[in-house]
């Protein structure tokens, strides 16, 4: 089976311009629950997305892997932010030696928009609250010292979870992925050096390998 996951990653459906979690999890299950399906292969071409988003769609992978079929990603274009998060667990990696590879970071980022709707159109906002943080994430004013803390603790739980996954799956440190991540974009070829990708070849060297981790020589594809 050959599950493709392109575009920006993000919850629910998506379309075939995104990567919506519910679906490509959904896919995901399918080829693993299919007793026909030997051997999975997921095609990534994103620059990442919804950290929540990722962590569901990269879950499903690891029952793959649980289940015993063999998993094996094939790398386009790009792979980076959440699209790399959800193919780091892979039995093996493929990426072409261009390919965008990496970037294991995380970023928050909250619009302040409330005194452009009061300069621009004369629209001012009222707030009734329960406490002083009630409104936290509002984009009608900005955050105070706490709440910009509060979030970059958010970010930094995030990036934590972001590179230990990368470790298990990699079979690397924490302190050695950090040492590659921070955000940091590689090629293929670089990426392979340092051990974010296996092999450098397209979609067709990780159907064969896929194939021959299944142990099978007569298949046909299912996508």
């Amino acid at each position: 089976a050959v599950v493709y996951a392109v575009g920006a990653i993000e919850s629910g459906e998506g379309d075939d311009a995104t990567i919506g979690s519910d679906r490509i999890a959904k896919a995901l299950r399918d080829a693993r629950e299919d007793e026909n399906v030997k051997a999975i292969v997921l095609r990534v071409n994103s620059p990442g997305g919804s950290a929540l988003a990722s962590d569901v769609i990269w879950r499903e992978t690891q029952l793959i892997k649980q289940s015993g079929k063999p998993f094996v990603v094939s790398m386009g274009d790009l792979a980076a932010s959440g699209g790399y998060y959800i193919a780091c667990g892979a039995d093996k990696i493929y990426a072409n030696a261009s390919t965008l590879t990496g970037s294991i970071g995380v970023f928050g980022m909250i619009p302040i928009t409330g005194e452009f709707f009061e300069n621009k159109l004369g629209i001012t906002f009222d707030e009734v609250k329960t406490n002083a943080h009630s409104d936290i994430m509002t984009t009608t004013k900005a955050m105070d010292e706490y709440e910009a803390a509060v979030v970059q603790d958010w970010i930094v739980d995030i990036y934590d979870q972001f590179i230990t996954i990368v470790a298990d799956g990699r079979g690397m440190t924490k302190a050695d992925v950090d040492s590659i991540a921070q955000g940091r974009v590689w090629a293929g070829a670089d990426a392979k050096e340092i051990g974010l990708v296996d092999e450098i070849g397209g979609l067709d060297d990780a159907i064969e390998e896929a194939a021959r981790l299944a142990g099978i020589t007569d298949y046909k594809m299912k996508y």
